[in-house]
């Protein structure tokens, strides 16, 4: 945002929105963006074989350590579940890595 404000004219004392910022240069929001580089990651998993070490659960954290109390922590599993949920998409999607990218781009407004 720092560049945007810079190429525009305007500091933080101006008081003027991001979004109003964002809308003038045409970029798209970072949530929107986050979500995208997300889903391409969770795209580059699914292709890749059933013996790698991301499939077999090498890279899972440890079973045997005493957690914390309270509510467990929001993971990147379910947070690419409920991307896949809000998007409409499937993950047998990823397979066809066309349609995939077609499927999670964020068009610039």
């Amino acid at each position: 945002m720092r560049m945007l404000r810079w190429m525009c004219g305007h500091t933080r004392k101006d008081r003027v929105r991001n979004d109003d910022i964002r809308d003038r240069f045409g970029v798209a929001p970072i949530e929107e963006k986050l979500v995208q580089h997300r889903l391409r990651w969770f795209g580059h998993i699914q292709r890749r074989p059933t013996e790698a070490l991301v499939h077999t659960g090498r890279l899972k954290r440890a079973e045997d350590v005493k957690r914390g109390r309270g509510r467990m922590n929001f993971t990147w599993k379910e947070s690419v579940k409920r991307d896949l949920k809000n998007w409409s998409i499937t993950k047998e999607l990823a397979m066809d890595r066309g349609a995939w990218k077609l499927a999670i781009h964020v068009p610039e407004p």
